[in-house]
């Protein structure tokens, strides 16, 4: 994955394919095929994105992938319809919401094994405000993107809500090591005048 920063240009460009394809999937048609040499190295090149929604501040949907398996383009026209339509903590966006929601892509930079060996040592190898962090065990996975260091300061508290996330107990990271990894995310999001355009 290439993670030299995006151009104001390219953010643009996805931020308006992503409101595109929200448009498109609330009212049941089919995303655009994307004819990717029309489109700059970076954004052909296989990216891995979570676009999140939020609607008068208040989070509407969220999902995106861990791992780049598709050109980083089709990966936020893709997961800006799944935010909209798939995330199971929500109902489905509806066609007279579109225009409420604000919408922030998070470009994932490539994942790192954080490697520990003590449960109690975990917490303070966390980076607040920097590393989002993917927990494993077994069959059970969840991530929360850096942003949520905004809302969650405390690297326990963290670490808790993630366990919860993911199926396990709150305090399930305390009793056993499991398999962590983090990665550092580039965020845009849409500016207020994007309707006058």
């Amino acid at each position: 994955m290439n993670t030299l920063p995006l151009t104001s240009e390219e953010k643009h460009l996805l931020l308006k394919l992503a409101r595109q394809s929200i448009e498109l999937a609330v009212n049941g048609h089919p995303l655009p095929i994307l004819k990717l040499d029309e489109f700059s190295p970076p954004l052909q090149e296989n990216g891995a994105a979570f676009v999140t929604l939020t609607e008068v501040g208040e989070l509407r949907g969220c999902i995106g992938a861990l791992e780049p398996f598709q050109p980083l383009v089709q990966d936020v026209c893709e997961h800006a319809a799944a935010a909209a339509l798939e995330d199971f903590r929500f109902y489905p966006v509806r066609p007279q919401e579109v225009n409420r929601l604000e919408i922030e892509i998070s470009r994932l930079t490539p994942q790192v094994p954080l490697p520990y060996e003590r449960p109690e040592e975990l917490a303070r190898l966390l980076r607040p405000g920097i590393d989002g962090v993917v927990l494993r065990d077994g069959s059970h996975r969840a991530t929360f993107l850096p942003q949520v260091w905004e809302k969650v300061e405390n690297p326990a508290e963290f670490l808790s809500q993630l366990c919860l996330k993911m199926g396990v107990s709150a305090n399930y990271w305390q009793k056993k090591v499991l398999q962590v990894s983090i990665y550092q995310v580039e965020e845009f999001k849409e500016e207020e005048n994007r309707r006058t355009e």
